[in-house]
C-alpha cells in the first residue's frame, strides 16, 4: 500500500482519537451499518481531498465498510492531524497522503499521488480535486461517476464552472444543505474560529473590537460566538441584504477600511481574494491581531504585508509578528490559513455528524444514479437532507409532531380559506 504520512508510531493515538470523535458521530455511524450490509460501493474507487482530522477518519471508514476503495489527501497542510493519518494507514487500511505542515509542492504532490489511482468518485473539500482533474487530467474525467463538494468556497468555484460549460461530470453542493451551513457553518465555524483564535492567542474577548468580514452563514457564526464572549463586534459586508440583517441582528455596520482603524482583532470569513490589505494594514492599530477562516489563505493579503514589514518573527506557536516601517506590530494567526483548523482541531464532531453523514449519502445517490446525471452542480436532495436531520434528532432522544391527516388536506387545499 503507497501512502505518505509523518510517522506510523504516532497510530495508537491516533486510533484512539478517532473512536472518541467516532463516539460523537451517532448519525454517520448507522449510515455505516447499513453501509457494511448493502455494500453500495463495491468496485468503486474514491478520492477524498478533504482535512484529515479525526472526524474525516470516520467518514472515510464508513465508505471503505460500504466496499469502497478510499485515498485520502489534505485538503489544507496546517489542518492535518500526524496521529490520525498514521492510524487511518496502519489500523483501517486506508492510504493516506498527508503530512502537517507539508509545502505547496509536496500538497500537490498528495494531490497528484491520489488521482493516481483513477478514481470514480471525487470528494473535495475546495475542489482541488476537481480543479486538477479539469485542468491536468482530463483523460480521468471520463472514469468519474460523479463528485461532491463540502464547502463553501469549492461550491462557488464549481458553479462558476458549470456556466462557463466546463464542469466534466457532475457534482454535489453538500455545503449547501440545509444539515451542512445551517449547523456546520453556522455552529461548527463559530465555535472552532472563537477555539482557534483562543488556542493562538490567549487573549481575552470581552471588550474587544472585534471586525468580521463576511457575514454568511459563516461569519454569522463567528459573530454570534465573538459578541457571546463579550466582544464588541463589527461586521463588513459588500451584499446589502446580509449588511442589513447584520445591523437587525445587532452588530454594527462599516466599510472595511473604517473598521481597520477600530479593530482589535480581525477575522476573513468571505471566500474572496484581498479583503485585508494594504490600505487596511496601514491604519490598523498597533498589536491588530489578523485572522482567517475562509477556505484558502488569500483572503489576507500576505505578501503585501510582507512589503510593509521591516522585520518578521514567529511570537507564539502560530502567530507571526509583523513590525512595520512606523513600529506598529501586526499579529498574523496560522499564516492566514484557516485558523480553526491551523491553530484548533476544527469543527466539533457532533456537528461533523451532519456534514459527512450528507457527504456519505450523497455518494451513495450519485454512485447508483451512474450515467443519468448531467454534468451540472445538483443540490442535495431533499429527502437526504431530510433523513440526515431526522436521524440526528433521533440520536438526541428528540421527537418532532407529525401533521394530522385534517392538517395535511388544509395545507395541500386552495378551497379552505378563513
Amino acid at each position: 500500500m503507497n501512502y505518505d504520512v509523518k510517522d506510523l508510531g504516532l497510530s495508537e493515538k491516533g486510533k484512539i482519537r478517532i473512536e472518541w470523535a467516532g463516539n460523537q458521530m451517532p448519525v454517520l455511524k448507522l449510515i455505516k451499518e447499513r453501509f457494511r450490509k448493502e455494500l453500495p460501493f463495491s468496485g468503486i474507487r474514491i478520492a477524498c481531498c478533504l482535512h484529515v482530522t479525526s472526524e474525516t477518519a470516520n467518514l472515510c471508514d464508513a465508505l471503505k465498510a460500504g466496499g469502497a476503495e478510499v485515498y485520502l489527501c489534505a485538503s489544507n497542510p496546517l489542518s492535518t492531524q500526524d496521529d490520525v493519518a498514521a492510524s487511518l494507514v496502519a489500523d483501517y487500511q486506508i492510504p493516506v497522503f498527508a503530512i502537517h505542515g507539508e509545502d505547496t509542492k509536496t500538497y500537490y504532490q498528495h494531490i497528484e499521488a491520489v488521482l493516481d489511482q483513477k478514481p470514480h468518485y471525487t470528494m473535495d473539500d475546495g475542489a482541488d480535486l476537481v480543479s486538477a482533474i479539469h485542468k491536468d487530467h482530463k483523460d480521468l474525467a471520463g472514469n468519474v461517476i460523479g463528485g461532491s463538494e463540502e464547502t463553501t468556497t469549492g461550491v462557488i468555484r464549481l458553479r462558476s464552472m458549470e456556466k462557463d460549460g466546463k464542469l466534466l461530470y457532475p457534482m454535489i453542493a453538500v455545503n449547501d444543505a440545509n444539515t451542512k451551513h445551517l449547523f456546520d457553518n453556522r455552529y461548527g465555524t463559530g465555535q472552532s474560529t472563537m477555539d482557534g483564535i483562543l488556542r493562538a492567542t490567549n487573549v481575552l474577548l470581552a471588550g474587544k473590537r472585534f471586525v468580521v468580514a463576511g457575514y454568511g452563514w459563516c461569519g454569522k457564526g463567528v459573530a454570534m460566538r465573538a459578541k457571546g464572549m463579550g466582544a464588541l463586534v463589527t461586521v463588513c459586508e459588500v451584499d446589502p441584504l446580509r449588511g442589513l440583517e447584520a445591523v437587525m441582528d445587532g452588530f454594527s455596520v462599516m466599510p472595511m477600511i473604517e473598521a481597520a482603524r477600530l479593530g482589535e482583532i480581525f477575522i476573513t470569513v468571505t471566500g474572496d481574494i484581498h479583503v485585508l490589505r494594504k490600505e487596511h494594514f496601514e491604519v490598523m492599530k498597533n498589536d491588530a491581531i489578523l485572522a482567517n477562516t475562509g477556505h484558502f489563505d488569500v483572503e489576507i493579503d500576505i505578501p503585501e504585508l510582507t512589503k510593509l514589514a521591516v522585520s518578521k518573527r514567529k511570537v507564539r506557536d502560530v502567530i507571526d509578528e509583523y513590525t512595520l516601517s512606523d513600529g506598529r506590530r501586526l499579529n498574523l494567526l496560522a499564516e492566514g490559513r484557516l485558523v480553526n483548523l491551523a491553530a484548533a482541531e476544527g469543527h466539533p464532531a457532533a456537528v461533523m455528524d451532519m456534514s459527512f453523514a450528507n457527504q456519505a449519502l450523497c455518494s451513495e445517490f450519485v454512485v447508483k444514479k451512474k450515467g443519468s446525471l448531467e454534468n451540472r452542480v445538483y443540490d442535495v436532495p431533499k429527502e437526504i437532507d431530510q433523513q440526515v436531520a431526522q436521524l440526528k434528532l433521533s440520536s438526541m432522544e428528540i421527537q418532532i409532531d407529525n401533521l394530522t391527516e385534517e392538517q395535511k388536506k388544509y395545507l395541500s387545499s386552495w378551497e379552505m380559506g378563513t
